[in-house]
């Protein structure tokens, strides 16, 4: 902005330079960047891959598979050694979206309560735009409905989002190649020559660019790396790949681990272009274990998936926490963490007060993301009980080394992760009995 000044008295004029001088100031664009609005509240991306177990990340010791962006991620943030989900991912959403564990408020499979308040809700209601994409699978099809006894789960709206791009609201079709989709713009799409996750990560950059200058909230429950095991668009069979196909080949598999690691690469450097990568953190969890049908190769040792089961080799999951000049690199968390957690995380992330532990089972880990050791797990539980396919229900307490489930079996984990071996807790020391005692403690406290 130009000042035409005319000056018709010295000490007039004298007394207005210091004036005129700081309003030309103000006019310029770095006045007005340092007047605008500076936004407190972080980001928070919360990207959850299906079936991903911790076996596959080359950070945890995966020999198998290329995962180079996730691995950075965790050796410039925090890698979690010790978090744990539900054996199968209806369980593990609603435990993590709601911070309860499955006896209170799991209603069945493909479902989530409407009833229920989600970190959607707690996140809309402090001021954060709300953000989900990928898999949702909680509104339930006819089937899951008559299963849970004529119960309806959610729509997204309902569970506390502004907006979203989701496969399998209420119809069901192809998750990866011509997918079909439901847009909070276009309703269900079927979106041909198209390739599923590519179009759930356009649209989550599409609502970081909106969105880029107030606090955003987004969640990315991926399809990936979810049987059925088909090529990617890197593959050179994609392009007359027909996505009607019944085909679902394991050799598949470590190539959609491959493209997982991709977009997640691609949602990190979105940050960064937007200039919001300093005021966002990042998670990325996997949402139970890795499918059955495939067998990796972890720190020169075979390990079949578990999925479905309630081995270590279901339920521990990768975890990783990244924020720029925020946490420090380098990190391994050895504490454990459950999906109850999650919640009162986010909470106190997003400067919201704490719940009482009457409305969450969880216990906020965001001290221990900055070295705070204080208010820690001395157990995980789990309750589960599917009611979907063949799979059993069963209820259990563990810790690092020993689990105890509800019909007293009992196990030496560190020894014994995939339970080949129940121990008699009647032969085992008076230290590990006092351990057998306080987790049948818990099973009592969450009895059903």
């Amino acid at each position: 902005m130009k000042f035409s000044i005319k000056y018709t008295n010295h000490i007039i004029g004298t007394s207005l330079v210091p004036i005129l001088l700081f309003l030309a100031v103000l006019h310029t664009p770095i006045a007005i960047a340092q007047v605008k609005k500076v936004q407190t509240k972080p980001n928070i991306i919360l990207i959850m891959a299906d079936d991903l177990g911790q076996e596959t990340l080359g950070v945890y010791g995966s020999d198998s598979y290329a995962t180079p962006n996730l691995d950075r991620l965790a050796n410039e943030g925090m890698r979690f050694d010790q978090c744990y989900a539900t054996p199968l991912c209806t369980p593990s959403r609603v435990q993590l979206m709601t911070g309860k564990y499955n006896h209170k408020n799991y209603i069945g499979f493909g479902l989530l309560d409407p009833k229920e308040k989600t970190f959607g809700h707690f996140m809309q209601a402090t001021g954060y735009k709300t953000f989900i994409a990928g898999k949702w699978q909680l509104l339930g099809n006819a089937h899951q409905q008559k299963l849970a006894g004529g119960k309806i789960g959610s729509t997204p709206e309902q569970a506390g989002f502004d907006a979203h791009c989701l496969w399998q609201i209420d119809q069901i079709g192809s998750r990866y190649k011509d997918p079909l989709l439901s847009t909070y713009q276009k309703g269900t799409v079927k979106f041909p020559n198209q390739y599923g996750p590519d179009v759930f990560v356009k649209h989550i950059e599409a609502f970081m660019e909106e969105n880029k200058d107030v606090p955003m909230f987004i969640y990315y429950p991926m399809v990936l790396t979810h049987d059925p095991f088909v090529p990617v668009p890197d593959n050179p069979e994609f392009k007359s790949f027909d996505a009607k196909s019944k085909v679902n080949d394991p050799i598949y598999f470590g190539e959609m681990v491959n493209y997982m690691d991709k977009l997640v690469g691609d949602i990190v450097q979105k940050t960064e272009d937007l200039g919001i990568r300093e005021n966002t953190l990042i998670l990325f969890i996997g949402d139970n274990g890795t499918d059955r049908d495939v067998t990796s190769i972890v720190n020169g040792k075979p390990l079949r998936g578990d999925k479905g089961h309630t081995t270590n080799a279901g339920t521990q999951v990768p975890f990783i926490a990244n924020w720029k000049g925020k946490i420090k690199p380098g990190e391994i968390n050895n504490h454990l963490i459950d999906f109850t957690d999650f919640l009162p995380t986010l909470l106190q992330a997003s400067r919201q007060p704490s719940l009482p532990k009457s409305e969450t089972d969880g216990i906020s880990f965001y001290g221990q993301l900055f070295g705070e050791n204080e208010n820690t797990r001395e157990w995980i539980f789990c309750h589960y009980a599917p009611n979907w396919g063949k799979f059993e229900s069963r209820r259990y307490v563990q810790n690092k080394d020993w689990k105890l489930y509800g019909n007293g079996e009992f196990y030496n984990l560190a020894k014994d992760s995939l339970e080949k071996n129940p121990l008699n807790t009647k032969e085992q020391s008076i230290e590990i009995q006092a351990t057998v005692t306080k987790f049948q403690s818990v099973l009592n406290q969450f009895a059903k």
